[in-house]
């Protein structure tokens, strides 16, 4: 029985519930229509703001999130699209067109949000004040306003959003076209970079090595173009805090993302602080497992020889994470069951397709959609009851509407990573045997290291290869030293790197898609151990108040939504409570050598 037979039938989305097709008489029409409302709006409201009542500025943020929900389907369907083929030139071009036409008719709406944010803070305060109506738009308001220092006059904004799809938007579509398109010869075959980067996970070590070599070396024919697109984006990046006065280049993201620059430092440092508790101690504790003194890089996500190396069914998978979820809630499993009953996720790994997984979230008057390359490890379990985390997340806090159902980076990865937590635990209750759970806690351990170790060193490429670019530009050698240096730091004596490795950083998405989002995993991960600390502890009413933070989408900052469960991400110990599990983890390893 091939891998495929194994599998079993494995679902694609239908994307029919956006649009039933890129040359629909439903898309034509929604950008017709949105085409009007923008211009209509714009003669309605520009230059007008400040004198409106509450319920009068109400009632056009209440049409500005119409208009703001139709472009969010359009984008969506683009984007999905595209992610399903992204080396598809006529599929290229339309994703292109849709961003041109969507950033057109949202240049007439662009004077709202800087007309918002020059209405005095207490003129504003007395119309909140008068219209409820206005005031159930506070957080959106809150989160607009909060770039009031940073915001540049209204026609270097213009300028600046009608330029973006010749910017930024096109460095990015380069970078995935180009990834998608890279071929790795392996052996007698030619891999996708999906299928590539699963082999570096095969029990054969033979296997890690060759397909390591082969993406080392295929990222290395094309690092040039790699470099020319980061050095590009970071320059970009630069030019634009300069002129918005942002005082490093995380703040920007930090801000979009309600989290204050002390806390996201206090992070960094936690877990860099922790590298040698955590990392060095698993790969060296695993090195020994291995009888070697030193990992090969290729090593370090090794299966160990008793995991588990069957091929698990999707219907497996699914009856896995449903299970687990419902014995957590019986709620969150019901909305987990609806993207299996319906055609919400798209499974297989296929030429083409964007590698990775990811939720989208689409629009409220929609649904979300995941994204999977699921082949049947045991890991890729877990990246669905990942994504579905996601999706359920979205699902709950979509009510908030289009303006504030979306969740600040930081406290995104919350559901995604708690649902993981519980299928794990489920999972690794049904263990019985003793060799078996330790592999699957070992699994684990990886997980938590490449989700909080691993990214918190990412940030800090990140955070070093900004820095050096607003010296000068930083050729590929410089980048690669870059990527090195922080390898070495967060992973620690027992591993060691060959040259090729040095390329690495290259098919890094997160780095090109959205600078610095990468702390948000870590961010997350610690949230989510430090919540599932308190759950353990069996708090009184745990259940409704977790997903009481879900529904809150958008509204809620991290210290509101933090505080029902005694959490302040503010608090040092924060963190140390969050990184204590993985401790812990590594401490019942280490103790049934």
């Amino acid at each position: 029985m091939n891998d495929a037979t194994a599998l079993g039938a494995l679902p694609e989305w239908d994307l029919d519930d956006l649009y039933p097709g890129r040359e629909s008489p439903e898309l034509a029409a929604d950008l017709t229509r949105a085409q009007a409302i923008s211009k209509s709006f714009a003669e309605s409201y520009e230059g007008r703001l400040a004198g409106l009542d509450g319920a009068a500025l109400a009632a056009a943020i209440g049409e500005y999130e119409v208009l703001d929900e139709i472009l969010g389907r359009v984008m969506s369907y683009a984007g999905l699209v595209h992610a399903g083929n992204v080396t598809d030139p006529e599929i290229g071009r339309f994703y292109q067109t849709m961003q041109e036409r969507v950033n057109d008719i949202g240049t007439h709406t662009l004077f709202f949000t800087l007309e918002l944010n020059k209405i005095d803070d207490a003129a504003l305060d007395a119309k909140l004040a008068e219209s409820a109506a206005l005031a159930h738009y506070r957080p959106w308001l809150r989160e607009v306003r909060a770039m009031r220092p940073h915001q540049l006059s209204d026609e270097i904004e213009k300028l600046l959003y009608e330029k973006s799809v010749a910017g930024r938007s096109a460095w990015v579509r380069l970078f995935d076209e180009t990834m998608a398109g890279l071929r790795f010869p392996y052996r007698k075959r030619v891999l996708t970079s999906t299928e590539i980067l699963d082999l570096l996970s095969d029990h054969d070590g033979k296997v890690r090595k060759d397909a390591a070599k082969s993406l080392g070396t295929v990222l290395g024919d094309n690092i040039r173009l790699f470099s020319l697109i980061t050095n590009t984006l970071a320059k970009d990046k630069e030019i634009s805090d300069r002129w918005r006065k942002f005082a490093r280049p995380v703040s920007s993201r930090n801000l979009a993302n309600s989290v204050e620059d002390e806390v996201v430092d206090a992070l960094s440092q936690a877990v860099s602080d922790s590298y040698p508790r955590l990392s060095h101690r698993y790969y060296a504790l695993k090195a020994r497992w291995f009888g070697v003194k030193q990992l090969d890089y290729w090593d370090r996500n090794a299966p160990l020889p008793d995991e588990d190396k069957r091929i698990v069914p999707w219907n497996e998978a699914r009856d896995t994470v449903l299970k687990a979820y419902g014995a957590f809630s019986a709620d969150l499993a019901s909305v987990g069951k609806q993207f299996f009953d319906h055609a919400w996720i798209d499974a297989p790994a296929r030429a083409g397709k964007a590698s990775g997984a990811f939720a989208h979230p689409t629009v409220p008057s929609a649904h979300p959609y995941l994204l999977l390359n699921y082949q049947g490890k045991v890991r890729d379990v877990m990246t669905l009851a990942h994504e579905l985390g996601h999706g359920v997340h979205q699902v709950l806090a979509g009510p908030q509407g289009q303006l504030m159902a979306d969740t600040p980076l930081t406290l995104a990865e919350t559901a995604s990573v708690f649902g993981e937590m519980l299928t794990f635990q489920s999972m690794l209750k049904s263990k019985t045997d003793p060799k078996a759970r330790r592999a699957m806690l070992a699994a684990k351990v990886e997980d938590m290291l490449n989700t909080v170790v691993r990214q918190v060193a990412f940030y800090e490429f990140e955070r070093r290869v900004h820095d050096e670019r607003r010296k000068s530009e930083i050729p590929p050698e410089g980048l690669a030293e870059i990527w090195m240096a922080v390898q070495g730091e967060s992973l620690g004596p027992a591993i060691r790197f060959e040259k090729e490795y040095g390329n690495y950083w290259a098919y890094i998405p997160h780095f090109i898609h959205s600078p610095f989002y990468v702390y948000a995993y870590a961010f997350g991960d610690c949230l989510v151990n430090s919540l599932y600390s308190r759950y353990q502890d069996a708090e009184e009413g745990f259940v409704e108040k977790y997903l009481a933070m879900l529904r809150a989408g958008g509204t809620l900052r991290h210290k509101e939504l933090l505080a029902p469960f005694g959490l302040d991400a503010s608090d040092p110990e924060f963190w140390s409570l969050g990184l204590s599990m993985v401790e812990g983890f590594i401490d019942e390893l280490e103790a049934g050598l």
